[in-house]
């Protein structure tokens, strides 16, 4: 599994117009399961999330995580991270799992966020990875 992650102060993710997901400050992460991917991936991709020392300590160094800080997490199912773009002008998803496989690592993915951090927002609509 791949995430592209970013701090934040706040976001939301909105779907036709109905708010999905929303925290204050955290971590936004677009999260992708690629074919072959497992729990294991997931697992593994979730423990450096929540690890990541992407805040500041008192001293201004990047030392804390979002669990340090108490911080929100926002996690989105992206399979468009897994595009190949290395040959001609149209994408290829190939490498992104199969919608049914990707929303189940996506879900076995926020199951687990939920178990070990407090502040956790998945944000899908009724079809979370298409």
């Amino acid at each position: 599994m791949i995430a592209l992650i970013q701090r934040v102060t706040q976001a939301r993710v909105r779907v036709g117009g109905a708010e999905v997901g929303v925290i204050d400050g955290g971590v936004l992460a677009l999260v992708c399961a690629q074919r072959g991917d497992t729990e294991r991936e997931a697992d593994a991709l979730l423990a450096k999330l929540l690890a990541f020392r992407l805040f500041a300590d008192r001293q201004g160094k990047m030392n804390l995580s979002v669990v340090d800080v108490g911080g929100g997490l926002l996690l989105v199912p992206q399979f468009t991270l897994a595009a190949d773009t290395s040959s001609g002008t149209r994408p290829s998803f190939t490498p992104a799992a199969p919608p049914g496989e990707g929303e189940r690592l996506f879900g076995r993915f926020v199951e687990q966020a939920r178990a070990r951090h407090l502040l956790v927002a998945p944000a899908f609509s009724e079809h979370p990875c298409r």
